[in-house]
């Protein structure tokens, strides 16, 4: 377990949404909402997805905006938190993952800071997790570690948004499309009736993916 960061409260077991119970031969998705959203946002697309998946849909650790946050607002611009605020963020999802039982795989998905805490994770622990989903999300400006690992084995992760997200900065937007390019093997999809959100085809294509990840081979 790592060191916490000192102004960064743990994540709460309490708080976790659990699909069923977990096993040894468990296929694990964690789930991670976006800003102001709790852990019943996303656990929502579980009658959309395999059935045979364990859904894990935790809750961020910071109340704000009558919900909840990754990121607080409070100097971490939309689309560009402190590195050190996102690393204390993810580091408290993996450390909570790491008290889990044995299984045979995990994979993310998030959206909006969620789906930033997928890529984050994925850059914190290269080889871990299967595969990722981040819906609306966006990499954070730093440089990690693993991300080298990261580049030579280019994890599959599909990243959807609404070409009228007016949410997240384009900024943002290249920097992931540079960052996705570099390291990851990424589907992406751009949907042109879709804003800030998870909804319609989105939905399918997401759901297709994550079976193709966790189909027998």
């Amino acid at each position: 377990m790592r060191t916490p960061h000192t102004a960064y409260p743990p994540l709460d077991p309490t708080a976790v949404l659990w699909s069923s119970e977990l096993s040894a031969e468990s296929d694990i998705l964690i789930v991670m909402h976006g800003w102001s959203y709790d852990e019943r946002h996303l656990f929502a697309l579980r009658d959309d997805l395999a059935m045979h998946l364990v859904i894990a849909s935790v809750r961020a650790p910071i109340p704000e905006a009558g919900g909840y946050a990754w990121f607080p607002s409070v100097g971490n611009p939309i689309g560009d938190p402190q590195p050190a605020v996102a690393n204390a963020a993810a580091d408290a999802v993996l450390d909570w993952y790491d008290s889990l039982p044995s299984h045979r795989s995990a994979g993310l998905l998030g959206f909006s800071q969620g789906g930033a805490m997928v890529l984050q994770m994925m850059r914190r622990r290269p080889g871990k997790f299967a595969y990722g989903v981040q819906l609306g999300g966006f990499v954070v400006n730093d440089t990690q570690p693993g991300d080298p690992a990261l580049r030579s084995a280019r994890p599959p992760v599909f990243w959807g948004r609404g070409a009228h997200d007016g949410v997240i900065p384009r900024a943002a937007v290249r920097r992931t499309v540079a960052f996705s390019a570099q390291h990851l093997s990424v589907t992406e999809r751009v949907y042109s009736d879709l804003g800030h959100d998870v909804a319609g085809r989105e939905v399918t294509d997401l759901a297709a993916f994550v079976t193709d990840q966790t189909a027998p081979r």
